[in-house]
């Protein structure tokens, strides 16, 4: 088996997630490690014995020619490191969100088809071995066909010192100057999941958003933390998303199909099925309980096999999507996400972003949002083919 030479680019805080991934992972070396910042990218070399140190794209990719880039720098330089990186004939993984407008997204896609080279989004918690549960189910056909309607919750802790304190503190943060804000840079995760299962003619997004009542209290308008969204796409798929700071421990993905439903829960790595079973006089008052308990209890002796067998660790979902990105790459064979999935997360965050922004770019969002300070929470819902719900 060929042996993948990698480069990180970017050497922040989540490139360590990514090396102790990659070392999971046969027949692949790190062979670089790049940053703007010199002494960012010598750290991690320090520490993880990585070869090569740069602080230019373009000199590490003339010097190590790495098979695959992991690009793990902000949102707002991922289109002109990609493009140079696919340009150079590297395949690339880049960390979500892919790209900050689905126009770019769209681009380096049909880059990286025109080249013949692969790349992908960060979408690692599509890949748990929940995930992977909950997609095997769905192949046998657990819910009865199609699923009808979808939900997908994501919680963010707003009070983790490593990144939420400097953004909230930081005036000029770079999170801050994303279209999106903070938005932007963690609902890809739950938006993606949706996106696997939507039809790409959606009809309808409506989307609102504010503030939680600890954001409203730091006097600044410009972070918008909680996040509602409906779906509607033209089979009459309907689904929902729900981002919020104030609900805690909240990461859920859940399917509802003609004759079941699927749970999956991130948090404590489950898949709850739940089939329809009608039951008879007072028994629907004693069996349901029964049977979501039975539930439990196989989900924990699961997760304990899992562990004792080494599935079960620290962003395992992350090395499994490597590792069939790496495969993909190897056997010259489709990538895991599909690039519609792609295009299609992104989209859809395009438009949530013009809904409650109404179109405005970040620097400005202060006088518009400035002009709503004293109204309601949420914003007027407006659906994506300008009807209101």
């Amino acid at each position: 088996m060929k042996m993948l030479r990698v480069a990180i680019v970017g050497c922040g805080k989540i490139a360590d997630q990514h090396v102790h991934a990659i070392r999971r992972i046969p027949d692949c070396s790190i062979v670089a490690a790049c940053d703007q910042e010199p002494l960012m990218a010598q750290q991690l070399a320090e520490r993880f014995k990585i070869p090569g140190v740069f602080s230019d794209t373009q000199e590490m990719l003339k010097a190590v020619s790495p098979d695959v880039v992991h690009i793990t720098t902000p949102p707002q330089s991922h289109y002109t490191l990609a493009r140079e990186c696919l340009e150079a004939g590297s395949h690339v993984y880049l960390e979500k969100p892919f790209t900050t407008t689905s126009e770019e997204a769209e681009s380096l896609i049909e880059l990286a088809e025109h080249k013949n080279i692969k790349i992908t989004a960060g979408h690692n918690l599509q890949f748990t071995l929940e995930m992977l549960e909950m997609r095997r189910l769905m192949r046998e056909g657990f819910v009865g066909g199609e699923p009808t309607h979808l939900e997908s919750y994501f919680s963010y802790d707003l009070g983790d010192p490593t990144y939420a304190k400097g953004l909230l503190q930081d005036q000029n943060h770079w999170v801050r100057q994303l279209p999106g804000g903070l938005l932007h840079n963690i609902i890809s995760h739950g938006v993606a999941k949706l996106a696997e299962f939507l039809d790409d003619d959606i009809t309808d997004i409506v989307a609102i958003a504010g503030q939680s009542p600890r954001v409203k209290s730091l006097d600044d308008a410009r972070i918008l933390d909680e996040l509602r969204v409906l779906f509607r796409d033209k089979t009459g798929r309907t689904g929902s998303f729900c981002f919020s700071t104030q609900v805690k421990g909240l990461n859920q993905f859940r399917l509802y199909g003609p004759e079941g439903s699927i749970v999956v829960d991130h948090i404590s790595g489950t898949v709850v099925r739940n089939k329809y079973r009608p039951c008879k006089s007072y028994l629907t008052y004693f069996l349901p309980p029964l049977r979501a308990a039975r539930e439990h209890l196989r989900n924990a002796r699961n997760n304990v096999i899992n562990f004792v067998r080494q599935r079960l660790h620290q962003d395992s979902g992350m090395k499994e999507f490597i590792d069939r990105f790496y495969n993909s790459v190897r056997s010259d064979s489709p990538p895991p996400i599909p690039y519609r999935e792609i295009i299609l997360t992104a989209r859809i965050m395009d438009e949530i972003f013009v809904q409650i922004y109404r179109g405005q770019k970040p620097a400005e969002r202060q006088n518009m949002i400035e002009m709503r300070r004293n109204a309601t929470t949420f914003d007027t819902p407006l659906s994506i083919n300008g009807r209101h719900q």
